[in-house]
């Protein structure tokens, strides 16, 4: 329970951060739809004394002069009520994009080592969690406010008519929010749950895409799908839980607003006959003051049921606040890389050195201390080793996406830092062992906006035929991991961008691992191509062939560069 209570604690901090920036709008919002709210009082005002007068004379209201004046407050209340949902949309759309762009921006500056926070879960907290707090700044802030202001008002201003009306009211509303509060706990528990089975569902959803073609290799695609299908009727079972939960709190809120309501009404209607002479301050109910009270009586109501048909969405809105705090927690604790991730202008080419270095190959690892080592432009090296040596941390660090623990990385005479890491990015091209693209159409994927000749890079490349056999051409999107080509092929196309770039220094990691004779020659004839320009080569590999093809070769041990 302890535990529970801290972790309820942690989410109303969050959820109270998350809406501060725009909480001024919100409560504007609030009190826009509180005064509309109120007018129906003046609208009711209107319509007793016009119908009063009809059912006793004197007419104390002619009917044409209520109806223009009702009509007008409608207008009015019309107003204020779009200018309300205005400020509370746009207050609502801007806290979700504001985190969500949080978010993203501190994901993408961990470091290459980092692991806290898989793909998955990121893309669902961004995506579908941090959209769940829009309904709850659009509807429950709005409404929480209409909630403190309009029952105290039309209470008081019930007073001078019937203290019993009153006494109706204040027995009939404090069980809303009691009732509410034990609801909460439930709707609270349920869209936790909910958000849990949301992020497994992504994760496995990313893991059977990955493993596609694994998959129809070995003849599993039924049994993964199946395992999927589970996944998606244990959400499917965790949403209607929680719309489950959501429809038991407005009914039960439904029924205290009715009964209250209906209290009211029924002594109205005695009153109005003389059946119950009391609770009017010694005299009957005068058939204005009926009609107005009994025209009130739901409005006296309604922002709480408001408020308890919006309360799934606080609900979940703490949910996602307590998701949200755990990734922040747990982003912190990941190493973040260099730079600012801003375009920049390359540097010149120059020799890239370091001096000094030990790096970690995960957060909480030893360090790996490597010997001081250089390459200079137009130069080919390979960084040979078994696994686990540290090849690829070097490769990382040497592009500012690692923090070096110790030591120092240079090109030429400019140290490796947060201020210049993007300018010495912007000379490199970065070949990882999984190919990455950027989402959108394959010409843009390689040429990232920059002016060149984009024929010329897929002729080094030798990437030409894989343009001709995809159904759109340049315009083909392969999405972020290459899909629709093989992995040899994907890597060619990274090459191609390689020398679209025109990059003065390549890092390579294992560029020909898994693929064919055929593939691997052409990777590395597209390699040496960029080094026939003046490129400098850093290629971590296995392979004898590559090995062979290179100037020198670092060789690193279990304990670094040796």
């Amino acid at each position: 329970m302890k535990k529970r209570d801290k972790s309820t604690s942690t989410a109303k901090a969050e959820l109270a951060r998350l809406i501060a920036p725009v909480a001024g709008r919100l409560r504007l919002a609030g009190l826009l739809a509180a005064v509309s709210e109120l007018l129906w009082a003046a609208q009711s005002a209107l319509v007793a004394l016009a119908i009063g007068g009809l059912l006793a004379p004197p007419v104390l209201l002619p009917i044409w002069e209520a109806a223009l004046g009702f009509m007008a407050l409608m207008g009015l209340r019309a107003a204020l009520d779009a200018a309300a949902q205005a400020l509370a949309s746009r207050g609502a759309t801007r806290l979700v994009s504001t985190e969500r762009q949080a978010l993203i921006s501190a994901a993408a500056r961990l470091d290459a080592r980092a692991s806290g926070l898989t793909p998955a879960e990121l893309a669902s907290l961004a995506g579908e969690k941090l959209a769940l707090l829009g309904p709850f700044a659009a509807r429950y802030t709005p409404a929480e406010m209409r909630s403190r202001i309009v029952p105290l008002a039309l209470i008081l201003m019930t007073l001078p008519f019937s203290w019993i009306a009153v006494l109706i009211f204040l027995i009939a509303l404090p069980l809303i929010p009691i009732f509410m509060a034990l609801v909460g706990i439930a709707a609270q528990e349920a869209s936790e749950k909910q958000m849990a089975q949301m992020g497994t569902l992504n994760g496995a959803l990313v893991d059977r895409i990955a493993a596609v073609t694994d998959l129809r290799l070995i003849g599993a695609e039924t049994r993964a799908g199946n395992d999927l299908a589970n996944v998606f009727e244990r959400l499917r079972a965790r949403t209607m839980k929680v719309l489950a939960v959501a429809f038991l709190s407005s009914t039960v809120l439904e029924l205290f607003s009715a009964l209250g309501v209906a209290l009211v009404a029924i002594y109205v209607g005695f009153n109005l006959l003389g059946e119950i002479p009391w609770g009017s301050w010694g005299a009957p109910l005068s058939p204005e003051a009926g009609i107005f009270l009994l025209m009130i009586a739901p409005t006296v109501f309604q922002p709480m049921r408001d408020l308890s048909a919006a309360w799934h969405d606080r609900a979940s809105a703490l949910a996602v606040a307590t998701d949200l705090a755990a990734a922040k927690e747990t982003l912190a604790r990941e190493g973040t890389l260099l730079g600012y991730g801003t375009p920049e202008k390359p540097l010149p080419p120059a020799t890239l050195r370091w001096a000094g270095l030990a790096l970690r190959p995960a957060p909480n690892a030893a360090p790996i201390r490597f010997a001081d080592g250089a390459i200079a432009p137009g130069e080919a090296v390979a960084l040979s080793g078994p696994s686990g040596a540290g090849k690829t941390t070097l490769l990382a660090a040497l592009a500012g996406l690692i923090r070096p623990d110790e030591g120092a990385i240079l090109w030429g005479e400019t140290e490796l830092n947060d201020a210049n890491a993007d300018d010495i990015r912007a000379a490199m091209g970065w070949l990882p062992q999984a190919p990455q693209f950027i989402a959108a159409p394959l010409a843009e994927a390689i040429t990232l906006g920059r002016e060149g000749d984009l024929n010329a890079a897929l002729k080094a490349a030798q990437a030409e035929d894989i343009i001709a056999a995809l159904p759109e051409g340049l315009a083909t999107p392969l999405g972020d991991i290459g899909g629709g080509v093989s992995g040899g092929e994907a890597r060619r196309l990274m090459l191609a961008r390689a020398h679209h770039a025109q990059a003065a220094m390549i890092l390579a990691d294992e560029p020909t691992a898994d693929l064919d004779a055929d593939t691997a020659q052409a990777v590395m004839a597209g390699l040496m191509g960029l080094k026939a320009k003046g490129a400098a080569l850093l290629i971590s590999s296995h392979d004898p062939a590559v090995l062979a093809a290179c100037d020198r070769v670092i060789t690193l041990e279990a304990g670094g560069l040796q």
